[in-house]
């Protein structure tokens, strides 16, 4: 008698416990709300910020990336652009479409966002050094295995 279907379900229950602990760490912590209180806009503000400090993009570019309709990124870069975060240009090649690009006071708060968004919660912080790199090693598997 084989003990592979007790294995598969012991694996199977092992990846679920995992990821839900994975999803908890990342998701149900209080960082997002921390960044958007201490940056005083929302998340999804923050995240077109952090889009555009990378390149800038029309506003078709930057609906896609944030998946939010056209007219809630006009929303979103009429707020930025106020707060003197974003310029709106024409677009080079094409006079029709505009180009979204942040200034040199987004790159800052762009900066001070993924600052704040990239510092390890508590609970990481405790592990030791052997914890963290084993939990480095398999991240990395992970990430790997995802590309593919």
């Amino acid at each position: 008698m084989s003990d592979v279907p007790d294995e598969r379900r012991l694996m199977s229950d092992a990846a679920h416990r995992s990821w839900r602990a994975m999803r908890a760490l990342v998701l149900d912590h209080d960082r997002r709300k921390e960044v958007s209180e201490s940056l005083d806009m929302s998340l999804v503000r923050i995240k077109a910020l952090l889009a555009l400090a990378g390149e800038p993009m029309t506003m078709h570019e930057l609906a896609t990336r944030l998946s939010t309709d056209r007219p809630y990124t006009t929303l979103i870069v009429d707020d930025l652009e106020a707060r003197k975060l974003l310029a709106r240009n024409v677009h080079p090649e094409d006079k029709r479409a505009k180009m979204v690009s942040v200034t040199s006071a987004g790159q800052d708060v762009a900066r001070r966002a993924e600052r704040m968004l990239n510092e390890p919660p508590a609970a990481l912080r405790a592990l030791s050094t052997e914890q963290l790199k084993a939990l480095d090693e398999i991240l990395a598997q992970l990430a790997r295995a995802s590309a593919h």
